[in-house]
């Protein structure tokens, strides 16, 4: 027995194709353009990260000059780590944002 091929749903499985990629598109356009500000646990360092992790700006908040080199590298450590989990966040909320309507065809 041969199976016959359903046109509408062909035509629908195109353009649910066609909509997540253009869903993709504004996705990975959002990744670049989404920030998010983070300080270090002592408040001297701040760092502009970008959805997509690029750093787009570091700022010495306090006096950085009363701060041996350890301590300064400590914060600023501590800034990277905090922009690291701040995009991962603003990625995975994007994520949601704009697929959140879909279903996974299979589970895995």
């Amino acid at each position: 027995m041969t199976r016959e091929i359903d046109q509408s749903w062909v035509e629908e499985a195109i353009e649910r194709y066609r909509r997540i990629e253009a869903l993709r598109a504004e996705f990975d356009e959002a990744i670049r353009r989404v920030q998010v500000t983070v300080r270090s646990p002592d408040g001297l360092v701040e760092l502009v990260v970008t959805a997509d992790g690029s750093v787009s700006d570091l700022r010495f908040v306090g006096a950085p000059q009363v701060r041996t080199g350890p301590d300064l590298a400590r914060s600023i450590r501590a800034a990277i780590t905090a922009a690291d989990d701040a995009a991962r966040w603003a990625r995975e909320k994007l994520h949601t944002e704009t697929f959140g309507g879909y279903r996974r065809l299979a589970e895995d």
